[in-house]
């Protein structure tokens, strides 16, 4: 792999993975402000390192809504209202959301016919909502708590390291 984007072991434990991941984050967000680049190599190094996703990005609140920010995987849906499907929810609770099954969750915008599991964690700074952070898996159950722990820091580091 390139050198911003390291190898992690085969079989690697998820803390193992989010600590090498953490690693690699901080080198990329070293020295950069802008968040639309901090974003687009976030997405970028999270579809790399994290195994079994189809869908790894951001939606950014614009004061009324989410809207498609970088992100890595098929083209997605543009615009969701807070309170509107996974990310409108886990953005208007401003919690981090694990969802093992979309198809049982009430409400769910299927962007991508493919996706069966879903974690979201919303980017919040100083009790001001920015944005989500959205991972989608094929697998059903693929995202747990190792998950929810090590996306909070990625969420927190990027939001920490960029100018809003």
């Amino acid at each position: 792999m390139s050198e911003t984007v390291p190898d992690v072991a085969a079989g690697a434990s998820a803390e193992e993975r989010y600590a090498t991941l953490l690693s690699a984050l901080d080198g990329l967000l070293a020295g950069e402000r802008d968040r639309i680049a901090n974003l687009a190599n976030t997405a970028a190094l999270l579809y790399a390192l994290l195994p079994d996703l189809n869908w790894a990005g951001f939606y950014l609140y614009d004061g009324a809504g989410l809207v498609v920010g970088p992100f890595q995987g098929k083209p997605a849906c543009v615009r969701i209202a807070l309170g509107r499907g996974v990310c409108g929810t886990a953005a208007a609770d401003r919690r981090t959301l694990v969802v093992p099954d979309v198809h049982a969750f009430a409400g769910h915008i299927a962007c991508d016919a493919a996706s069966n599991s879903e974690i979201v964690v919303p980017l919040v700074d100083r009790g001001r909502l920015l944005g989500v952070l959205d991972l989608d898996s094929p697998l059903p159950g693929r995202f747990g708590a190792a998950d929810a722990t090590g996306l909070e820091a990625v969420a927190a580091r990027v939001v920490a390291a960029s100018d809003w």
